[in-house]
Parts: C-alpha cells; structure tokens; sequence
C-alpha cells in the first residue's frame, strides 16, 4: 500500500532552461522529492554536467527561441512523458541595455521576446491538451518576474515581455479553470544567477530562493513571489487585481478548457 501511495504521488516534471539557475534548483528539489525530472536549454554540455551530477535526470536539447525547437521539444515530451503532471516555463534571457543606447540587431531583441515570451505561449499551447488527455491533475507554472509589476530601465525589454508573460498567464489560469490543471506565476525578484551574463548576478540567494519556492508550487497557490514579490503591499495589490479580473472576465465569454480539451465558454 504505501509503495502504490508512494507512486501516486511521483509526478512528472519539465523544466525548460533547467541546466543552471532557478531551474536546476528547482530540478534538484524535485528530483530529490522522488519526482521524475527533464530539464531542458540549448547547451549539451551543460545539460550533459548536470546529469553527471545528478543521476536519474533526464535531460533534452533543443533552442526554445525557435517554433521548431519548441515542437521538437513537444514532440519528445508526448512520446516519451506520456503523464507530464508539472510543465514549469523557466527558460530566460535578459538583456541589459537601455532603451536609448539599444542600437544592437533588431535579431538580439526578437530572440530575447521569443525567448521570454513566444517560447511560454507556444509551449503552453502544445503540452496542455497532452496534460489533459491523461486527465490527473497537473501544474503549470510561467516563471515571471518582479520586472513584469516595476519596470526596469537597465532592461526595459525583459521587463515589457515578462508583464506580457503574466497577462497572459491570468487569462491562461482563467481558461483552465475548468480542468485538473491549475496555473501558477513565479515571480522571482533579482536572484543572483547567469541570466544576464557572466558578472551580471545580483540579489537573492538561488538557493534561498528555490527552498522558499518549492514548497508552494503544487497549485494551491496562484502567485508565488519572494522578498519584494512577497511583501504584504505586494500581495495586498495583487489580490485586488486578481479580484478586479475575476469580476470583470465574463463580460465577453470565451470557449474554455474542459477536463478533456476544449469545453464550454466562460
């Protein structure tokens, strides 16, 4: 009896951009927690470091920038991952330069977009009808940021496409509502990882970071935030605005998610 309990609690994970930062760290949790883990990033050798350390780990290369390797990627996942219960949307990049001195390839800011933006979407949109059709109840989880609520001016791309990230995010939620599949938004203040660059970390311990997350992302929880993400005013503004949303959502009913695809409006 409790080996079967003990299974029925093992979920299985993906993590997109897992191979270093807040999604190692959460892949490490999960890992440890009995979970079966795919991380996934653009790097071989880095997700081939990662399963050296971490035996079990299951890892996929692919570059999330692209539509190709967000198919490639949903394409594995259906065949090899046939009851994916946690999709959590991590991959990032963020570019450090204001809107003024930005005189780069308009290329490195559509890749920047697609990366924070396109890539969540695009993914969303492939895995939930595979994590509805196993019809047990599974998270999804877009990583976010304190960026999306107070614009950044040392990064005003990041910051413009991570509030796209959370409005879509609230719709998605509210899409889903329905359905065994409950929709989660991290967002992470500055934690100090790679994400902008070699010598760009600054802020919250990852570690400290991802002990406090863990706990919390098993979808009881719509919002998770950490230290300036978490303050009492945060939440408090938070709160009315999801309240704001709720109240206002059904002026236009929209089809929706049902248990096993699309169903009725809301």
């Amino acid at each position: 009896m409790e080996t079967q309990t003990k299974r029925s609690q093992r979920r299985t994970v993906l993590i997109t951009g897992g191979g270093s930062g807040i999604g190692l760290g959460l892949a490490e949790r999960h890992l440890a927690a009995g979970h079966r883990v795919m991380i996934t990033g653009r790097r071989p050798d880095r997700l081939a470091a990662v399963a050296d350390r971490l035996p079990g780990i299951e890892t996929f290369t692919h570059d999330i920038a692209t539509p190709e390797g967000r198919e490639q990627l949903a394409d594995h996942v259906r065949r090899t991952l046939p009851e994916l219960r946690l999709l959590i949307n991590n991959a990032g990049v963020q570019r450090r330069v204001g809107v003024a001195s930005d005189h780069s390839p308009w290329a490195e800011a559509q890749n920047e977009i697609d990366i924070l933006l396109a890539a969540p979407v695009h993914l969303g949109r492939l895995l939930v009808p595979h994590m509805l059709a196993h019809g047990r109840p599974g998270v999804l989880i877009n990583v976010t940021s304190g960026g999306a609520f107070f614009p950044q001016p040392f990064a005003p791309l990041y910051s413009a496409a991570k509030a796209a990230l959370h409005s879509y995010t609230v719709n998605l939620r509210h899409a889903l509502k329905a359905t065994p599949i409950r929709v989660v938004e991290l967002m992470p203040p500055a934690v100090a990882t790679e994400l902008a660059g070699p010598g760009q970390a600054h802020g919250a311990d990852p570690d400290d970071f991802c002990d406090s997350a863990f706990p919390l992302l098993d979808g009881t929880h719509p919002e998770v935030g950490y230290g300036p993400t978490a303050t009492p005013e945060f939440t408090s503004r938070r709160t009315a605005e999801l309240r704001s949303f709720d109240a206002m959502s059904g002026r236009f009913p929209v089809p929706a998610y049902g248990p096993g695809g699309v169903g009725g409006e809301v």
